[in-house]
């Protein structure tokens, strides 16, 4: 079977889709996963999206359909779907990551001006029991379902915390998994597919003002000591927007929770939108460089 012949336009875009794709093989190289590998998995949520998509748009969602919106033989979507056991719509498992209760009571510790000494430093050493401020406090704050000493033993492993026999200190001002934890590559998904998931709405957006955030700073031209001290300006600023954003997010949660005690007439709950709030900083070293004339 050859190819189709692509328009121009799709071939634009196949061109800067292999730009995205770049450091996401690098890094699938490293991991040792082969090329039919990630196929086998690109049909998967070529399948998943072309589901949403007819549903979406109120079509029939038949074999026939996805194959023609897919352009994957309609012999394969059906075997394909029967292998796997699950509907097409079925969406990935990077979607239904929520954060841990770990990193909930990490944000909550560095944020939480009830977690401050006077002088408005973090507080780092916490009573282990007790009432607030306590780590026993904080971690029933953070989740209701998971007991604060599994929560501390997590936090232990992640070496993100110290423990004494009363008394829990805090290690990291930056909730950083282990190099080779599942969850820092469960974490880079989520935040990789939000990411671009904000690019391509706007992409999609007719009007300005329904354009989500998603800018960046881009700077050239630099000594490796320079670009290094750019990183450290975006780590503090950084520190400042996830002091504001999370204690905003957290009184928005409380004013939800008390709106959703509140009966309505059709007893809805529209409270069914997540968020996520992010930033990054990238460095890297040109490969090739001109060199400069006198």
């Amino acid at each position: 079977m050859t190819d189709p012949i692509l328009p121009t336009p799709a071939e634009q875009s196949l061109d800067d889709v292999a730009v995205m794709l770049a450091p996401l093989v690098r890094w699938l190289l490293v991991q040792g996963i082969p090329l039919n590998a990630l196929v086998r998995t690109l049909r998967g949520v070529y399948l998943s999206e072309a589901h949403d998509d007819l549903a979406r748009r109120g079509r029939r969602v038949t074999d026939s359909a996805l194959s023609v919106l897919t352009g994957i033989h309609r012999k394969e979507v059906r075997a394909f779907m029967e292998a796997h056991h699950e509907p097409a719509g079925t969406p990935a498992p990077a979607a239904r990551l929520t954060p841990t209760p770990a990193s909930v009571l990490f944000s909550q510790w560095i944020t939480d001006p009830d977690y401050r000494e006077p002088a408005g430093e973090i507080r780092r050493d916490l009573p282990r029991h007790g009432p607030a401020p306590s780590f026993e406090a904080l971690a029933r704050e953070a989740s209701r379902d998971v007991h604060p000493r599994t929560l501390l033993e997590e936090l232990e492993r992640l070496q993100l915390v110290e423990v004494q026999p009363e008394r829990v200190r805090l290690l990291s001002d930056r909730f950083v998994l282990p190099l080779h934890d599942p969850a820092a590559v469960r974490t880079m998904a989520v935040n990789v597919a939000d990411h671009i998931a904000a690019a391509v709405h706007n992409l999609q957006a007719e009007a300005p003002s329904e354009r989500r955030l998603e800018q960046s700073v881009f700077a050239d031209g630099l000594s490796l000591a320079a670009a290094s001290h750019l990183g450290d300006v975006a780590r503090q600023l950084w520190g400042v927007a996830l002091e504001s954003m999370v204690r905003e997010a957290r009184a928005q949660i409380a004013l939800e929770a008390e709106r959703g005690r509140q009966p309505t007439p059709d007893h809805s709950d529209d409270r069914n939108t997540r968020v996520r709030f992010g930033i990054y900083y990238h460095l890297e070293v040109n490969k090739s460089t001109n060199p400069r004339e006198d």
